[in-house]
C-alpha cells in the first residue's frame, strides 16, 4: 500500500516538472513566453512571478521616450535660485533628487540630491543664505531611443538613479529613473507622492506618442482631434482588444481612424502601452499588398 504526500510535491518533483518544460529547445521570445504560461497553468508559477518575467522580456524591446517624464512636467531647480527659492521647489517636489538647469531650461547643470542638502541645512542652519549650487553633481544623459535594457545596465553600473533625456538638437527632452525602469517589470511602484496617474498621452518627436491602454476614449479624441466611439468601450486599451478580436501581443500593429498603434507592453491578459503614429496621406492611399 502506497501513501500519498499530504503537503503537495516534493521539491524534486516540481523541479523535475519544470526541466520538462524546457526540454525542448526554445526558439524564440515568443517560445519562451509560451513556456513560462504553461508553466503558470500548471502552477509551476504563481501569477505575480509570470507578470515579472514578462515584464523583464519586454523591456529590451522598450526605448527611453516611451516611459520619460517630459520636460513639461518635471521639477527642476534653475541654477541663479535663491536658496529660499530651491527649498520651496524641493519641498513642492517631496522629491529625493531633482535636476539642475540653467538660465535657457535647455543647459543641464547637474543633479542635486536632497539628502546632501539637508545635510547642509543641518549644520548651517535653515537662517543662511546657504550656497545650494556647491551641492550639485554631474548629471547623465541619456539619448530618447536608448533602450531600457541597456539603460538599466547603465544604471546599476554607475550607481545613478536619475537620467536627464537629450532630444535630437541637444536640448533636454526629460528625465527618467530607474523606478520607471523597474515599474515595466514589476509593476507600478506607487507612493504617497505620486501625482501623474491622470497623465495618460506622452507626445514626443517626430509625431510619436505613447499612450496608456487606459487613456479614455473622451481624452484620445481630444488630444488627437478624432471621434472614437463605442458603447462598450470607455478606454483606449478595450476599444484597441475589441477591434482585434483577442488581447494583442508587444509588437502587434492595429490601424484605426488613420492611426497605428503598436503595443509596447502586454502581458498576455490586457494590454498595457501603445505607441501611436498618424499614418501619412500617402500610406494610406497606397494599395494593400
Amino acid at each position: 500500500m502506497t501513501t500519498e504526500n499530504q503537503e503537495g510535491p516534493s521539491p524534486s518533483s516540481w523541479l523535475d516538472r519544470l526541466g520538462k518544460l524546457f526540454s525542448d529547445e526554445v526558439q524564440s521570445k515568443d517560445d519562451l513566453i509560451t513556456v513560462l504560461r504553461d508553466a503558470k497553468d500548471r502552477d509551476l508559477l504563481d501569477a505575480d512571478v509570470l507578470e515579472i518575467m514578462e515584464g523583464a522580456s519586454q523591456v529590451s524591446e522598450m526605448r527611453v521616450r516611451d516611459i520619460m517624464i517630459p520636460r513639461a512636467k518635471m521639477f527642476f531647480l534653475e541654477s541663479d535660485m535663491n536658496f529660499e527659492a530651491a527649498l520651496n521647489v524641493v519641498v513642492d517636489s517631496a522629491h529625493s533628487r531633482l535636476p539642475v538647469l540653467g538660465e535657457d531650461e535647455t543647459d543641464a547643470i547637474g543633479i542635486l540630491l536632497v539628502k546632501d542638502l539637508l545635510k547642509l541645512i543641518q549644520q548651517k542652519g535653515l537662517n543662511a543664505e546657504l550656497d545650494w549650487q556647491s551641492l550639485v553633481t554631474e548629471a547623465t544623459f541619456v539619448p530618447e531611443s536608448k533602450r531600457l535594457n541597456v539603460l538599466l545596465k547603465d544604471f546599476k553600473a554607475s550607481r545613478q538613479h536619475m537620467a536627464l533625456v537629450a532630444d535630437e538638437h541637444g536640448g533636454i527632452a526629460g528625465l527618467v529613473t530607474i523606478e520607471d525602469v523597474l515599474e515595466q517589470i514589476v509593476g507600478d511602484i506607487a507612493d504617497e507622492h505620486d501625482a501623474d496617474e491622470d497623465v495618460f498621452i506622452l507626445s514626443h518627436d517626430g509625431g510619436i506618442n505613447t499612450v496608456k491602454a487606459l487613456t479614455p476614449l473622451s481624452a484620445f479624441n481630444e488630444h488627437f482631434a478624432t471621434e472614437l466611439a463605442d458603447e462598450s468601450c470607455d478606454t483606449m486599451g478595450g476599444l484597441i482588444v475589441k477591434t482585434c478580436g483577442h488581447v494583442p501581443e508587444q509588437g502587434e500593429v492595429v490601424i484605426l481612424e488613420g492611426y497605428r498603434f503598436q503595443v509596447l507592453k502586454s502581458d498576455g491578459r490586457r494590454v498595457h502601452l501603445f505607441q501611436v503614429t498618424e499614418i501619412s496621406d500617402e500610406e494610406l492611399m497606397a494599395p494593400a499588398v
